[in-house]
């Protein structure tokens, strides 16, 4: 248990060290025409994937094993809260909803450079590119500012367990299923940027994004709908229609994201809404952003804003 912080805080700066090299090098790969290099960018992907795994594993088991030196886990998990909960609570304030989010987004990393891996045509040192600076960004917040692996300045024999509010089956499923959403969207937002970077701006961006925006639909509806039920048994029928702040950030990427998926299969088909479909996939991300934000800065009174921070 000793080991955990140190293990934790060297496999998240490492991981910030490989996504740095890897946007670098995917992006001079591009500039100066040098597929190896832009090949090592694309290498690093499974490396940072694999440090945060390791990562988010580790902070599993200091939650399974009530490691309280770690102060997350005291703020967040008690002795007498039940596994079920104990392992929903690693997500349950923002220094690991961070890390999911960031293990969440190596899984399409990891993916998209899987599927695509063979295909020269596409601008992946681009769309590798983005997705590292996405993942720097995050990897900057988790090193510096919400480290999981932060140490407790007091040693104590028990945490101060989990709100009750969110000791509801729905807390195992609904954050990783909005997570799921939001983050699926930095796929066809890499696409789109590389889109513009290359001045390809057809429908090929679009077919090569579409798959990965109904996933991301999907998971998304998924987390709204489940939102929406925890939301009425916590709050009862008139909690669920409250609408809070962060409930509207949760639906405005999901309106967005419906009009994307419309209006893409029209410029596939009559190549029309170039535009309109570039400032929607734009939109769509800046939502998911605005989601992340307002869930877990604690900027906003919300029945969401369960945990105060500097972060915002």
């Amino acid at each position: 248990l000793a080991m955990t912080a140190d293990l934790g805080s060297f496999l998240i700066m490492a991981a910030l060290l490989f996504s740095v090299y890897g946007a670098v090098a995917a992006l001079a790969g591009y500039i100066i025409r040098s597929r190896p290099l832009a090949a090592s960018g694309s290498a690093a992907v499974g490396v940072v994937f694999g440090l945060v795994t390791l990562a988010m594993g580790a902070l599993v088991f200091a939650f399974v094993m009530r490691d309280f030196t770690l102060r997350f886990v005291a703020e967040n998990s008690s002795r007498d809260l039940p596994l079920f909960y104990t392992v929903a609570a690693v997500w349950a304030g923002q220094a690991g909803s961070l890390l999911l989010w960031e293990w969440i987004l190596g899984i399409y990393m990891g993916l998209c450079v899987f599927v695509y891996r063979h295909r020269p045509e596409l601008p992946m040192p681009i769309v590798v590119f983005i997705m590292l600076l996405i993942s720097t960004f995050l990897l900057v917040i988790l090193n510096f500012f919400q480290d999981p692996f932060a140490l407790t300045p007091v040693v104590v024999t028990d945490g101060n367990g989990m709100n009750p509010l969110l000791q509801n089956p729905g807390m195992i499923f609904h954050p990783p299923s909005l997570y799921l959403g939001y983050v699926g969207f930095s796929v066809p937002f890499a696409f789109a940027m590389a889109a513009l970077v290359t001045r390809r701006l057809g429908s090929e961006w679009v077919v090569y994004t579409r798959r990965w925006t109904l996933a991301a639909w999907f998971f998304l509806t998924l987390g709204v709908v489940l939102g929406g039920q925890w939301a009425y048994v916590e709050l009862g029928w008139g909690g669920y229609w409250a609408w809070d702040p962060v409930e509207n950030a949760g639906f405005l990427p999901f309106l967005s994201c419906t009009a994307f998926l419309h209006s893409i299969m029209i410029q596939e088909r009559r190549g029309m809404f170039k535009n309109w479909n570039m400032v929607l996939v734009i939109h769509s991300f800046a939502f998911t952003l605005l989601g992340t934000f307002l869930t877990r800065s604690g900027v906003v009174q919300s029945v969401h804003a369960f945990s105060q921070s500097s972060v915002g």
